[in-house]
C-alpha cells in the first residue's frame, strides 16, 4: 500500500488533522498515513514547499504527498493531483508545485470530484484525501480529473547567483529552523563547482556583520555558542550556532542575503 504523506497548516490543537486522517482511514482502511507537518505557518506556501520539496525523496517511489495549505478552491486557483520525479503530489494550483519540483512533470491533472458534503471549505479533507485513497487503490488519474498541461509557475524558487568573474555566490536565508538554523538557496555542488579549492569567507548578518571562514562537517567542531557554516543533508549551506540560534544571535531573518567571496 503507498505511503499518504500530509503536509498542512493546520496545527495540531484543534480536531482538524484527526478527522483529515479519519477521511482518509474510513476510505482506506489500511492506509498508511505519514505526517511530514502540520506546522507551516498558516498560509506559507514557501515554507511548505521546503519542507516537503527536501522530505519527499526520502519516501518510496509512488508515494503520494498530500499539501494542505492554502488549497479552496476559485476560479482563479483549481486544484491538481501531478506525477512528477515517481512521486505524487496533490495540492491547489495557487503555485506550490513549481516550489516543489526542479523536474518536468510527467502528467498534470484537474481534479473534478464531486464534494460529498455541501461544505467546500475544507478541501485538503473533502477532495484531496479522497484523490489520495483512490491513487493507493491503485486507481489512475484520468478517473479523478482531466489532463492538463501546466501548472501555476507564477511563484518559482529563486536560485543563487554567481557574479561573471566567478568570485563571489550570492544567495539568501530561505528557511529558519526549530534551533534557530539559517538554511541558504546556496547549493553544495554550486559552492564545489565555483569554489575550485580557493579560500574564501561567508557573510551574513544584520545586527552585526559575521564572517565565517570555513566550512564545518558537524555543529560540534566549533566551541559552544559558536557560528559555523555547514552544508546539511539536503546540500544546502546553512548557518548555525553550536547549540543555539544563529537567527537571534545574528538578527538573521527570512530573505536575508548572504555571500560567499572567494580569494585567490
Amino acid at each position: 500500500m503507498p505511503i499518504i504523506t500530509l503536509t498542512t497548516d493546520l496545527g495540531t490543537k484543534d480536531h482538524y488533522v484527526s478527522i483529515l486522517k479519519a477521511t482518509i482511514i474510513r476510505e482506506l482502511g489500511d492506509a498508511n498515513i505519514v505526517d511530514i507537518s502540520h506546522n507551516i505557518p498558516p498560509f506559507d506556501l514557501r515554507h511548505a514547499a521546503f519542507v516537503l520539496k527536501n522530505s519527499y525523496k526520502e519516501f518510496p517511489q509512488n508515494s503520494i504527498h498530500i499539501i494542505g495549505v492554502n488549497a479552496e478552491y476559485s476560479n482563479e486557483q483549481s486544484h491538481l493531483i501531478v506525477y512528477a520525479d515517481n512521486h505524487y503530489f496533490i495540492a491547489a494550483d495557487n503555485g506550490i508545485f513549481s516550489l516543489i519540483l526542479d523536474v518536468k512533470p510527467d502528467k498534470i491533472v484537474e481534479l473534478n470530484l464531486s464534494q460529498k458534503t455541501d461544505n467546500e471549505n475544507f478541501p485538503t479533507k473533502d477532495v484531496f484525501a479522497r484523490a489520495a485513497c483512490h491513487i493507493a487503490r491503485g486507481g489512475t488519474m484520468d478517473v479523478i480529473g482531466h489532463e492538463i498541461s501546466k501548472y501555476n509557475t507564477e511563484r518559482s524558487n529563486i536560485e543563487a547567483i554567481v557574479d561573471s568573474q566567478n568570485n563571489v555566490i550570492k544567495g539568501i536565508v530561505m528557511h529558519i529552523d526549530n534551533y534557530g538554523n539559517a538554511i541558504t538557496n546556496i547549493k553544495q555542488d554550486l559552492f564545489k563547482k565555483i569554489a575550485k579549492g580557493r579560500n574564501y569567507s561567508i557573510h551574513i548578518g544584520q545586527k552585526e556583520h559575521y564572517s565565517i571562514k570555513k566550512l564545518s562537517s558537524k555543529f560540534n567542531e566549533v566551541p559552544l555558542g559558536e557560528a559555523l557554516a555547514i552544508f546539511i543533508t539536503t546540500g544546502l549551506l546553512t548557518v548555525a550556532l553550536n547549540q543555539g540560534s544563529a537567527a537571534a544571535l545574528m538578527g538573521i531573518s527570512l530573505n536575508d542575503i548572504i555571500r560567499i567571496e572567494f580569494h585567490d
